[in-house]
């Protein structure tokens, strides 16, 4: 299977540099609206039998638009919805003294499993996120358009920044703390492909469309 894993579009928060979790329902702005409308494009003419989206409506409207292109529903999955931060909903990155990703590595560092206050940590975000991914991989999706240009089933999953790296880390057996290693754009493209020999990091925030 492979799994296209797609950040959403852009929102006034990420214009703004504001700390955007799963308590923010914040829609696309006109850039993210655009940035979908060129994904769906860009994803046309791959063979794609599911489109998996978080609730979070910066998330579904990115995945509609993907889905428009396939004739698909887009499947909404709950563990897919950014990670929650608490009390650090909506503060601006300009006011923490390091990146977020750092700010939120270094809070787990310390606790051990610790978490931004009254928010989630990241073995809880990284848990019910793959919990998601283990569910298709049980059970994968018919590959029903285009039958002609392989069985290979090709699932879109459309969701957030730390939700997708807790997935790509999870897959390649990386630890916690390599959050800060990686970054992904608003709409990058990250595809990984899990086969019986375990699974591959093919493309990483591939924003060229």
């Amino acid at each position: 299977m492979k799994l296209i894993l797609v950040r959403h579009g852009e929102t006034s928060w990420n214009a703004e540099r504001r700390v955007q979790g799963g308590d923010s329902d914040i829609a696309l702005d006109d850039t993210g609206l655009e940035q979908a409308k060129r994904l769906a494009v860009f994803l046309k003419d791959e063979n794609i039998a599911a489109v998996v989206s978080s609730p979070l409506q910066r998330a579904t409207a990115t995945a509609e638009a993907i889905a428009r292109q396939h004739q698909l529903t887009v499947e909404v999955a709950e563990g897919l919805r950014e990670i929650r931060v608490g009390e650090l909903e909506g503060v601006s990155v300009a006011n923490l003294t390091t990146t977020f990703s750092q700010f939120l590595v270094e809070w787990w560092q310390r606790g051990g499993a610790g978490k931004s206050p009254n928010g989630e940590t990241l073995v809880q975000l990284q848990q019910r996120a793959w919990q998601v991914i283990a569910d298709l991989l049980e059970k994968p999706p018919l590959v029903t358009a285009n039958p002609g240009h392989g069985v290979e089933p090709k699932v879109v999953i459309v969701s957030h920044y730390f939700v997708i790296l807790a997935i790509v880390l999870k897959a390649l057996d990386l630890p916690l703390d390599c959050f800060t290693k990686f970054k992904v754009d608003p709409g990058g493209v990250s595809i990984l492909e899990i086969q019986d020999y375990g699974p591959r990091l093919l493309t990483f925030n591939d924003t060229s469309y």
